[in-house]
């Protein structure tokens, strides 16, 4: 993935690294509660301050270089210092700020590690910038303004979001004499496809679609589609019926032969099958636009709504800016956070085309960029998408499901009794928590 929100593959890994932060900070705060403060005050214009902004993804930054001259023209001497490290070092890197207190005054967060370091007393609130009216948070995604929100305080401020679509190559639908899906499609109509092409053109080593282990993208859907949940409350929610029935459909998907195996997406992940031209159909996230316009077959994509099952639902995710609760340059801080926010420094992302900017109505340049790929869809999905499952400590029932749920998609165990036993040890696990 090379937008700014990792796939739940890399985000693990991501949650993995920030574990030992819990213990670390945990050991040498004096307050392992949520920060309480959250006040606010806009700075004079002549403020002079010099405050960092963390951040992974380099491809952003001259979108980001454009925010900070605008900021400038409202606060001229407030230096901004961005400060890029890469995706798999992020996180430890930020571990060790964050134990030693000294994170960035401004730095981007993601959903599974915002309750780690909001519960560890690490960001600050936003509640005074929203009480000031600087920041409305009726101006993004609800539902991804509470993937921010840790024991009903608001940490993060929403800056981009992905949803999660089909992405279909239709040469391989004509090739395989099969008739592209209507957007009301339906889990019959996606499993029945995906039989049909692997079938059709099983000679040329080309599938339908993929399963795989990444349930942002896939798992995660089909649970919330058959009106299951991940996690309930304080409980695991894999043992509910409506969860075990979005773990059937990747299980039947595979015994069809609609799909690789799981050993055959172990070696080679679904997105490497569909960018090589072998896969018709795969369920991805808004972010992989970036990966197909240079393939040679651009033109022959277009996006599909992921098919209905007894509700229509899609995973949605996004990156936040958050404030670090011990930054010695708060007020240039969040009078930064604030602008990120603005309508103003959205677009400017949005125009730059490398990811979908949050705030509502800037979003025009994204689905510009491959104006016949129906892009639409993932602005769409909005209106019916749920957050994406985390906790304070996702990292360790991510490697139960990493363990536990290819036995079910294998066929090797009945899904109910997999299940079952991932909710049982999921449980104990949130119960530590």
């Amino acid at each position: 993935m090379t937008s700014s929100t990792p796939s739940a593959r890399r985000l693990t890994a991501g949650v993995a690294a920030a574990m030992g932060l819990m213990l670390a900070v945990s050991g040498c705060s004096s307050d392992a509660g949520t920060s309480d403060s959250g006040e606010y005050g806009a700075p004079d214009k002549d403020l002079k301050a010099s405050i960092t902004y963390g951040l992974w993804d380099k491809n952003q930054v001259s979108a980001i270089e454009e925010n900070i001259d605008a900021f400038n023209e409202l606060y001229p001497n407030i230096e901004v210092n961005v400060n890029v490290t890469p995706y798999s070092e992020y996180w430890t890197k930020l571990q060790t700020q964050g134990s030693s207190k000294t994170l960035p005054d401004v730095f981007w967060m993601n959903g599974p590690n915002i309750g780690l370091y909001a519960s560890n007393g690490l960001l600050e609130p936003i509640a005074g910038a929203v009480d000031a009216g600087d920041i409305e948070l009726s101006n993004y995604p609800e539902s991804l303004v509470d993937l921010y929100n840790v024991g009903d305080e608001q940490y993060g401020v929403p800056k981009d979001f992905d949803t999660i679509g089909v992405w279909t190559n239709k040469a391989l639908f004509e090739q395989a004499g099969v008739e592209l899906p209507s957007e009301d499609w339906t889990w019959d109509d996606f499993q029945t496809a995906a039989t049909e092409i692997s079938t059709a053109l099983a000679g040329e080593g080309i599938y339908g679609a993929a399963g795989g282990m990444d349930g942002q993208t896939t798992y995660y859907n089909t649970i919330f589609q058959a009106g299951g949940s991940v996690i309930d409350g304080d409980t695991s929610g894999y043992a509910s019926e409506g969860s075990q029935a979005g773990i059937q459909f990747w299980s039947d998907l595979i015994a069809s032969g609609g799909s690789p195996s799981i050993q055959q997406l172990t070696d080679t992940t679904a997105d490497q099958w569909f960018t090589s031209g072998k896969l018709a159909m795969y369920w991805g996230g808004s972010w992989f636009r970036s990966a197909l316009t240079d393939l040679p077959f651009a033109g022959d994509i277009t996006a599909l709504p992921l098919p209905a099952g007894e509700e229509q639902a899609t995973v949605i995710h996004g990156v936040s800016n958050v404030v670090s609760a011990d930054s010695k340059n708060k007020q240039a801080a969040q009078a930064f956070q604030v602008f990120l926010a603005s309508e103003e420094a959205q677009q400017q992302q949005g125009d730059a085309g490398a990811m979908i900017p949050a705030f509502t109505g800037t979003q025009d340049a994204f689905t510009q960029s491959m104006p016949d790929a129906n892009l639409q869809i993932f602005l769409d999905a909005v209106e019916y998408s749920k957050p994406l499952p985390v906790s304070n400590n996702s990292a360790v029932w991510n490697a139960l499901e990493t363990e536990l749920l290819p036995q079910a998609f294998s066929g090797e165990r009945p899904t109910a009794e997999v299940t079952a036993e991932l909710a049982e040890q999921m449980d104990a696990a949130l119960a530590e928590e």
